[in-house]
């Protein structure tokens, strides 16, 4: 879903998985290229409406945040690179990974090692 937004918008989505909760001041202020706290409102409106942030009030005003936890959003971003760069192949993608081992520290590689014997123990081999 987020790989379908505007850039504009998943600018805002960005920002707020990286800063946390904002209010529209807060987001019209820490966007890079300036826009109007009009149109910064309008668009997490939108965002809203596309189910993409949630609103919530607060002493501050209302406070924007995420939709999905940032696990769902990694999860939903690393599927679309599979799915467009790697013909849907997951093996292949952690090929690519695994091909830039020059830059995955030894507790990454453990790490990595553990989780593909969990997968492996979840499929009952």
């Amino acid at each position: 879903m987020l790989s379908k937004l505007p850039p504009k918008e998943r600018q805002i989505v960005d920002l707020l998985y990286q800063r946390g909760d904002m209010t529209a001041a807060e987001v019209t202020d820490a966007l890079p290229q300036p826009l109007s706290g009009s149109a910064v409102r309008t668009m997490l409106r939108r965002l809203e409406d596309k189910g993409a942030v949630r609103r919530s009030e607060s002493e501050r005003g209302f406070l924007y945040s995420p939709a999905l936890s940032d696990q769902s959003a990694r999860k939903s971003a690393l599927s679309e690179v599979v799915r467009v760069f790697f013909n849907g192949s997951p093996t292949s993608a952690a090929s690519a990974l695994l091909g830039m081992s020059d830059r995955i520290e030894p507790a990454e590689l453990d790490a990595l090692e553990e989780m593909i014997a969990k997968a492996r123990h979840a499929k009952g081999k």
